[in-house]
């Protein structure tokens, strides 16, 4: 490629039909063509080779294409097709200098580029320079006919809508005026259209369909130079505005935006080399098309780098962004304004349909940060929607009201941001968003009234656990005929006050009636629940509180006191007391009996296990079965076959007790019968006559007893004689006889010892044995010994008393 005058000119085409695609692209750069929109015009040249066209278009548009050199002779200039942009001349004009025809230089190959080249210059020039001699008019061999043929042949095949305009230069005019040449000129351009051959549809079309016919003169350049610049100066003014109505390229109908004639001509170029018909409004939209579509990406990615987009899609990632909508509109409508500014020359329909294309990829850019902010938005809403809400409940407002309120609140808000975040450009709809909003707010509330509910239900089953839990239990504890309709009594007292206060707790819900219902049956149901729970771990216990009882009946007195079995109480009635006390306990928690129902459950028991000598003979034992008579097996706690079992067992445990009290109660018997009976002692009264006055002649002898009556009474003491007898006789003399030889030195060790202490200074209490004696110089004072060994006594016995109450007690 050869470029010259700084890129204002270029070669197209070159000699061998290559289309100069970079060149076109500096060359429209440079002359700033994309600005021009549809501001501009075509102009091209065609005539026989050396018949100075390159010299015409150099003085009538100021270009600098290279001239003929006459003193080197007649050659070929130009090759292929140049193209330059025309100087000072409004709107912007672009001349094309096409190869002469009829050039030797090519030859037979002349006809095939001489119709491209024609077919190419035809489709996208505005003005069509037809170069000629003056002397070939009105000639039948002269060398613009074959030019002429060509021109109207290839027209055929261009399928255009807007007429071309051919304005025929008539190059060395002779004398002869142009009023007189035209006429010759058009009749012979007339007879060439009409031996051309024509397609079907435009075989009677006339010419003026397809072109707009000018005629223009010029002298010689060579012999009468400066009236040949004259007259391109006149013919140069003719070209300033001339694609303004009326002017030389009037018809713009088809004309192909600025920006997109280096597209168009490369594929125009590329049809007519492939030997195509060329139909110039399918190309006009094809180039449309991918111009629009070049437009539209370009700005498509200005918008991907734009600053204030990243930084926009960043902010809406991280949080909500206030204003967004608005900021995001003024960016699309911007990036939409320039697709508008640059495309808005192009076909209309391609044009709308490429914006509207490129409308949706920016949307589709767009949308997963309006989403984001969408979603930034919701949970902003929920968030505050969860804390005004908590708040309403926390001052006291009614669960139902605070809901609706805070609901309807909180999603016109939402609606109001929806506004902020919406895009003028989308017609995004936020339902969506907003019926999830709508269900996450309907989740949290049912999640609080779960939760609430489920706390008011706990408060008041806590209530009713208190205070049916230890009642129930003290009543069953009792066991008496009253305890199950003061269980009953209880449980519906509780429940009705338990039931008002939950229902009032209820009240702010809003809850609807079946549902009301059901929860109140719930809790009444676990205040039942509660009931029959501790019935059952009672009932678990039964054989402990039997136990429990009997010990409580049988060993203590009706004061409470604990009893002291001296022989007189009657132990038989006592223990059928005390047995048939804890019998009872055992019917009363044999069953359930919440529901007034009788039973005869009591008898059975009574008569099974207590009352064997009234029994009747029978084959059939009432107790071995596992279920009670007309008590459901949901209401039974101990089955009969349990009560025979757990009878069994409390008698066996028992037992002992009441052989300990009756083992007590002949002990103390035989302590208090050691004295000789009534009439041992009338006779020994009778029979000791005689000694007795003995005794009253000889008082000495009553010293004598007295001493010895002394040391049996401290022998008794100190070997415990009643205690040693009162598990028995035979065990009795045992146990003395290994203790009484120790007890006798004992006692005398302590009378030696007591012996041979001297005298104190001052009188002072002796210890029990050990006072009884003085040393051997001094007398036994045989009061003061009598004394010490009573009170040693007397402790001994006491001592002895404590130890069989415990006994008894035991």
């Amino acid at each position: 490629m050869e470029q010259m005058d700084e890129c204002c000119s270029t070669q197209l085409i070159d000699g061998d039909g290559s289309f100069n695609v970079d060149g076109l692209a500096r060359f429209s750069k440079a002359v700033k063509l994309a600005e021009c929109g549809l501001s501009y015009a075509v102009v091209s040249i065609m005539g026989p080779q050396s018949s100075g066209k390159s010299t015409l278009l150099n003085h009538l548009f100021r270009t600098n294409f290279r001239e003929m050199d006459a003193f080197r002779g007649r050659s070929q200039t130009t090759k292929g097709i140049w193209m330059a942009k025309c100087a000072d001349i409004e709107p912007c004009t672009l001349v094309m200098d096409l190869e002469g025809t009829d050039g030797r230089e090519r030859g037979e190959d002349d006809t095939a580029f001489e119709k491209q080249s024609a077919l190419f210059a035809l489709a996208v020039s505005d003005i069509v320079l037809i170069n000629m001699w003056c002397h070939d008019i009105g000639r039948e061999q002269a060398a613009n006919k074959p030019l002429l043929k060509t021109v109207f042949q290839v027209m055929m095949r261009l399928f255009s809508p807007r007429k071309t305009t051919l304005l025929f230069v008539i190059r060395d005019k002779t004398r002869t005026p142009l009023e007189n040449l035209e006429p010759v000129l058009r009749e012979d351009i007339q007879k060439i259209w009409d031996n051309v051959p024509k397609p079907q549809a435009h075989k009677d079309t006339p010419l003026s369909e397809f072109f707009n016919v000018e005629v223009t003169a010029l002298n010689s350049y060579e012999e009468k130079e400066e009236q040949f610049k004259e007259q391109v100066a006149a013919l140069r003014q003719r070209f300033y505005h001339s694609i303004a109505p009326g002017g030389l390229a009037g018809d713009r109908r088809a004309v192909v935006p600025a920006s997109g004639f280096s597209f168009s001509a490369q594929q125009i170029w590329k049809i007519i080399k492939e030997n195509k018909d060329l139909d110039l409004p399918a190309h006009k939209v094809m180039v449309a098309t991918v111009r629009c579509e070049e437009i539209a990406n370009e700005k498509f990615a200005q918008l991907v780098e734009n600053e204030e987009w990243c930084e926009l899609e960043e902010a809406a990632q991280s949080g909500l962004v206030s204003g967004f909508g608005k900021k995001l509109s003024l960016i699309l409508e911007e990036c939409l304004s320039e697709y508008d500014m640059e495309a808005i020359y192009f076909e209309e329909s391609v044009r709308n349909a490429k914006r509207q294309n490129l409308e949706t990829r920016l949307l589709q850019l767009v949308q997963p940060a309006y989403h984001s902010v969408l979603g930034h938005l919701r949970s902003k809403i929920l968030d505050d929607f969860k804390d005004a809400f908590e708040k309403a409940l926390s001052g006291g407002e009614a669960f139902a009201v605070a809901a609706h309120d805070c609901t309807q609140s909180y999603i016109a808000e939402f609606g109001k941001g929806c506004a902020d975040v919406a895009i003028k450009q989308a017609k995004w709809d936020a339902t969506k968003v907003r019926d999830k909003l709508h269900r996450d707010i309907e989740a949290h509330v049912d999640s609080v009234r779960a939760a609430k509910l489920s706390e008011i239900t706990a408060t008041y089953e806590g209530k009713l656990n208190k205070a049916l839990a230890e009642p129930v239990e003290s009543l069953l504890d009792a066991a008496s005929n009253e305890t199950w309709p003061s269980i009953r009594n209880l449980l519906q007292r509780e429940t009705k006050t338990a039931v008002s206060g939950f229902t009032g707790a209820l009240s702010g819900f809003d809850i609807n009636d079946s549902t009301l219902d059901e929860m109140v049956s719930n809790l009444e149901r676990y205040a039942r629940s509660v009931v029959e729970t501790k019935a059952r771990e009672e009932a678990g216990r039964v054989l402990i509180r039997m136990k429990d009882r009997f010990a409580t009946l049988f060993s203590r007195d009706s004061d409470s006191m604990p009893r002291v079995w001296t022989g007189k109480e009657d132990i038989r009635g006592i223990t059928k007391a005390a047995r048939s006390a804890s019998l009872k306990l055992l019917s009363v928690m044999a069953v359930l009996r919440l529901e007034e129902d009788a039973d005869n459950i009591e008898n059975t028991l009574a008569l099974a296990l207590v009352d064997t000598n009234n029994k009747k003979v029978t084959s059939v034992d009432p107790l071995a079965s596992s279920t009670w008579e007309e008590v459901s097996a949901e209401k039974t706690l101990i089955t009969p076959v349990q009560c025979k079992s757990l009878w069994r067992q409390f008698k066996t445990e028992t037992e002992y007790s009441v052989s300990q009290a009756i083992a007590a109660q002949e002990a103390n018997k035989r302590n208090n019968n050691w004295m000789p009976p009534p009439w041992a002692i009338l006779a020994l009264v009778v029979l000791g006559f005689n000694e007795f006055m003995t005794l009253l002649r000889n008082p000495l002898w009553l010293l004598v007893i007295f001493v010895g009556f002394l040391l049996v009474k401290a022998l008794w003491v100190q070997l415990d004689i009643s205690g040693e007898f009162r598990n028995g006789a035979l065990p009795g003399l045992l146990s003395l006889s290994t203790k009484f030889l120790p007890t006798v030195m004992n006692l005398l060790k302590k009378l030696a010892e007591e012996g041979q202490t001297p005298t104190a200074p001052a009188p002072q209490r002796q210890a029990p044995l050990e006072s009884n004696y003085g040393d051997n110089s001094t007398q036994v004072n045989s009061d003061s010994a009598s004394s010490n060994i009573t009170s040693t006594e007397n402790g001994i016995e006491h001592s002895s008393s404590l130890r069989q109450r415990q006994v008894q007690m035991n």
